[in-house]
């Protein structure tokens, strides 16, 4: 909970089912350290859980220092801290779900900077309403002008972020900037007509990994903690758009992610398993080894 207009009607919401439905509520609050107001907006918070009495966990990050020594942008950091942060206060309180506050527009613009970097259809799905089976957006199907409606109605009085409105970050600049033009001198329902594409693709894309599932068990002939077998012949007869898949769900499945794996990665591992003379291997990144050899696949732990 920021204390911004999203969060706090998240928090009003879900007191009030709370009514209806028997659940218990704790808030997590994360001051980045960048603005002289961030420690208002932290007692606003404080306050807010205080007076309903909800337990409220409350870190402070300089979030810029993080940026700097990770060498990854302060955008970046601050939702690599939030999460890391969100999950700790999970497993302390033994909680079984994370509700994160955000918006139908808050999904377009996931899915238009996603396309400005050049994304494949699995970024067209934009932010999942429910992932890994942990994290909920309960307000995902709201429009920011819904959410200030609500606040007004309900007499919420939230904090504003003036960063919010600063074009420095590339998130800003798509809602300040781009997506007004859009509206302005295309089409006024943008956020309609993108968040339609966010709902088509989320589907389509579930078909296409449970496809991909199917046939990664299919080709599978060992699996364990540093090492996943896949039969090559099997592999090799598999579509392309297939293929792609189970490269990134194999290396999924043995790191628990697949970042650093990107698209001209996956295009020479497949090349690998196509030109099949010998035994050849290829390392994409520092952790990844990738084997072929004996007309197997082994994706295996780069020691």
């Amino acid at each position: 909970m920021s204390g911004g207009p999203d969060s706090i009607t998240l928090l009003d919401v879900l007191l009030k089912i709370q009514k209806e439905i028997k659940f218990n509520i704790v808030v997590a609050h994360i001051n980045h350290m960048i603005r002289k107001e961030a420690i208002d907006d932290q007692k606003y918070v404080e306050e807010f859980c205080k007076n309903r009495k909800i337990p409220c966990f409350v870190k402070q990050v300089e979030i810029q220092d993080v940026a700097k020594k990770q060498k990854i942008g302060t955008e970046e950091a601050g939702r690599k801290i939030r999460y890391e942060f969100f999950d700790e206060i999970l497993k302390q309180t033994n909680s079984n779900k994370i509700a994160t506050a955000h918006t139908k527009n808050d999904n377009v613009e996931t899915v238009l900077m996603n396309i400005i970097r050049g994304t494949g259809t699995s970024g067209l799905k934009g932010i999942e309403v429910i992932r890994e089976n942990k994290y909920i957006r309960p307000l995902i199907n709201c429009k920011r002008n819904q959410i200030e409606e609500y606040c007004k109605k309900n007499n919420l009085k939230p904090r504003i972020d003036k960063t919010n409105m600063e074009n420095i970050y590339t998130r800003n600049k798509v809602r300040n900037l781009l997506i007004p033009y859009i509206q302005k001198e295309f089409n006024p329902n943008i956020i309609e007509a993108i968040d339609r594409l966010s709902k088509i693709s989320k589907e389509e894309n579930q078909f296409i990994e449970d496809k991909t599932i199917q046939m990664y068990k299919d080709i599978l002939i060992e699996e364990t903690k540093e090492q996943i077998t896949l039969d090559l012949k099997k592999f090799n007869a598999l579509e392309l758009v297939i293929k792609n898949r189970i490269v990134l769900y194999t290396i999924n499945r043995l790191f628990g992610s697949s970042s650093g794996i990107e698209k001209i990665h996956i295009q020479d591992i497949i090349k690998l398993c196509s030109n099949n003379i010998g035994n050849k291997f290829l390392i994409p990144n520092k952790k990844v080894k990738i084997l072929v050899k004996n007309k197997k696949i082994f994706f295996m732990t780069n020691k």
